[in-house]
């Protein structure tokens, strides 16, 4: 778990004392931007399939100006256990958060604590996710989630958190995000300071309610479908996410079609917005394929108008900076919290150790360092993110944190030596709200592989255990599972022989829910015993999945 205070305090004045970047010199300013949701697959720097929409042309400045990640990762593509992981630079099983319901102490928030300790005025306007009150000079945060519309932020004020709110009648949340952003630039900041600003976007978060000014946007294009919504070979998956005899397709991962009869945004949009979409997807007379059809493009639509009032309200933010001549001494980073599935595999949601929701976009500007228009591969996880803030203020990391730097990757240099060659990925949340099992894995830039161990916390409501490898050169989709194959037994080997190293290194040691552990434990060699054990699982699961089913 997290440092006590005093021991954060302590790695303060050493940070400060040790921190020889910056020194002397003017110090830029650091702007951290974060969507909700937003997946690089709908960012037009990364975009193949949606490239030609066009969807975000000011993010894809940032990139033109500055860098470009291909490999930057999440530990657990989940909303608030990725938000830990940047507030705190630990990975999920040291700061206590491990799912929807964790928070972070206002003494543990060591970014911000320290930004302060280093001379930056600090600011946290939007989407916050984390519970408890925000440790920075300025806040202006959603409640919760938050809503897209009449839009409510708890603010500082003379009663204790979370009791002093402010809403904004008729309002669109990003909007009167960049507004708040906008207003504390020009009427809060202590222009004496650097500033540090994380300004975080609810949209484009489930159910993508856009301001209807975006109403006609996209409305008469049909947008490009991927492969895998349609066709996945029999090579894709395993029996944690087909089942034996593939008894599971409809019960693991939610649809966008009507594969999984309990979530699917075939049912779910036209209950969520019944003015709007008007097919019956009870109806027999409609085709599996042509719900799916209509599902998806009513899904993308509405997820890419979201997509185009956060790049809009980008433009507006920038417009102000260079305005003011604070552009170009300002560090800029773009992200989203996690990726996000945009039908490939006919998934919906994020959650899944897969690159469509492990890979978060990550584009980082400051042309004074960084060359513009670059790119690069190395392998970098959230929880790098805070070290690099920290690095450009000139600050050294506590050793609380578990990230590194990538400052010098940033600016043109070669990888170190030394950089880490493979990323970690640990989904805790077993079948909860959108039926991903427990899994973990690790990535490298040319392999993943995935134990799909199938339990909670504490080790029950199974589903099949099971073990994915895919060779990303060849397979980059993910769809030809490699695992148990004789031709690929010595990668396979070595990846697992690397996460069982990498979950010690890192402290995921299975202190933390040991009954869970003893079950990963028992399936980890995953010999012919245990893939029989697996077949019951499977069988059984689809028993009780069916009888609650039938009972709704």
């Amino acid at each position: 778990m997290s440092k006590t205070i005093n021991h954060l305090l302590l790695q303060v004045v050493f940070t400060l004392s040790a921190a020889t970047i910056g020194l002397g010199q003017e110090k830029p300013n650091i702007l951290f931007i974060m969507s909700d949701d937003h997946t690089s697959q709908a960012i037009g720097a990364y975009a193949t399939l949606l490239k030609s929409l066009n969807p975000t042309p000011t993010i894809d400045s940032l990139a033109q100006d500055g860098i470009c990640f291909d490999n930057a990762f999440c530990t657990n593509a989940i909303c608030t256990p990725s938000r830990a992981c940047i507030i705190t630079g630990q990975y999920n099983h040291n700061n206590g958060v491990f799912d929807l319901g964790g928070r972070i102490a206002s003494k543990n928030q060591v970014l911000p604590i320290l930004m302060r300790a280093g001379g930056y005025q600090t600011a946290m306007i939007g989407k916050w996710h984390l519970k408890t009150e925000p440790n920075f000079d300025y806040y202006k945060v959603l409640p919760g989630q938050g809503s897209y519309f009449d839009t409510v932020f708890r603010i500082q004020g003379e009663k204790p958190w979370p009791k002093n709110t402010i809403q904004y009648k008729g309002s669109h949340s990003s909007d009167v995000i960049t507004d708040a952003t906008l207003n504390w630039l020009s009427d809060h900041r202590d222009t004496s300071k650097p500033f540090f600003i994380c300004h975080q976007y609810k949209a484009p978060h489930d159910f993508f309610e856009s301001h209807p000014r975006y109403d006609d946007y996209l409305e008469d294009i049909d947008i490009p479908e991927p492969e895998t919504l349609w066709n996945k070979p029999d090579s894709w998956g395993s029996l944690a996410t087909r089942g034996f005899q593939d008894e599971l397709i409809p019960h693991i991962g939610t649809s966008i079609g009507r594969r999984n009869p309990r979530r699917s945004y075939a049912v779910d949009l036209p209950k969520q917005f019944p003015n709007e979409f008007k097919w019956d997807s009870t109806n027999p007379n409609l085709l599996d394929s042509d719900v799916k059809h209509l599902a998806y493009q009513a899904y993308l639509k509405k997820y890419l108008r979201c997509v185009k009032g956060v790049d809009d309200n980008l433009k507006r933010l920038f417009d102000y900076l260079k305005k003011n001549n604070l552009f170009d001494n300002t560090v800029i980073i773009y992200t989203g919290d996690q990726g996000f599935w945009l039908g490939e595999k006919d998934y919906q949601d994020k959650r899944w150790a897969y690159d469509p929701s492990q890979r978060m976009p990550l584009i980082i500007r400051y042309p004074k360092a960084i060359p513009a228009g670059s790119r690069s591969d190395a392998l970098v996880e959230n929880v790098d993110f805070p070290a690099l803030m920290l690095d450009f203020a000139g600050l050294a990391p506590p050793k609380t944190m578990q990230g590194r730097s990538f400052r010098s990757i940033c600016e043109g240099k070669p990888e170190p030596k030394d950089w880490k060659k493979a990323v970690y990925y640990r989904y805790w949340m077993h079948m909860a709200h959108h039926d991903n099992p427990g899994e973990m894995a690790i990535r490298t830039k040319t392999h993943k592989l995935i134990f799909f161990y199938g339990c909670d916390y504490q080790g029950e409501n199974q589903t099949p255990p099971a073990w994915e490898l895919y060779d990303l050169r060849s397979d980059p989709e993910e769809i030809n599972n490699l695992y148990g194959k004789p031709a690929f037994a010595a990668i396979q080997k070595e990846l697992k022989a690397k996460l069982a190293s990498l979950r010690l290194k890192i402290g995921d040691d299975g202190s933390h829910y040991p009954a869970c552990e003893s079950i990963i434990q028992e399936f980890w060699d995953y010999d012919e015993s245990d893939r029989q054990k697996a077949i019951a699982v499977s069988n059984k699961f689809r028993v009780a999945r069916e009888a609650s089913l039938k009972a709704k």
